[in-house]
């Protein structure tokens, strides 16, 4: 996995290969942060990362300079692995908890300007997420939520969604807070 820009631009960062993870490809990354960019100042933002595996988009927001970046994920292997990393390339504004996201989401009070979400293929939740965050009201206004799944499940029927973008298989679909 590699930063692909910001500060910390072209760090490798090897994941040990016993984490549970499908990271976002380069491609699909570089993609989804040229969107951001043209519509956000990314340093001005506070980004929530949802299952976020070994961090690897945590790490570009953090690289970009945001506000503040909290990343959540049930797996205590990845978390121990986005802290040590988190430390180590000097992301003060990162934090790394371990918890179940669907009991995140229920629980809490705080908002964000980005709320990405990466959960596993497989999970048949999926399309719960967009009602959990737009019922708590847990982004700020203009606020985006971007879902990155398989390319064959279909979100666009759901509330605030906006567009779908595909990259081979997978696929970000985003909503947004009015």
């Amino acid at each position: 996995m590699r930063i692909i820009a910001g500060n910390k631009k072209g760090i490798i960062l090897h994941a040990p290969p016993s984490l549970p993870v499908r990271p976002t490809t380069d491609r699909a990354k570089e993609s989804l942060f040229n969107i951001l960019e043209n519509n956000f100042n990314l340093s001005e933002l506070s980004v929530l990362d949802l299952f976020a595996g070994t961090g690897n988009i945590s790490y570009e927001f953090s690289s970009r300079d945001a506000k503040a970046v909290l990343s959540i994920d049930q797996h205590p292997g990845c978390v121990k692995f986005m802290k040590e990393t988190s430390a180590k390339l000097g992301f003060l504004a990162m934090e790394a908890r371990k918890q179940d996201v669907f009991t995140f989401l229920k629980q809490n009070s705080e908002q964000f300007d980005i709320i990405f979400g990466d959960a596993p293929y497989a999970l048949p939740r999926i399309p719960e997420i967009p009602e959990l965050v737009f019922n708590k009201n847990m982004l700020n206004p203009g606020g985006w939520l971007i879902l990155e799944h398989a390319t064959m499940m279909k979100l666009s029927h759901l509330p605030h969604f906006f567009e779908e973008r595909n990259y081979g298989q997978s696929s970000f679909s985003f909503f947004k807070q009015d």
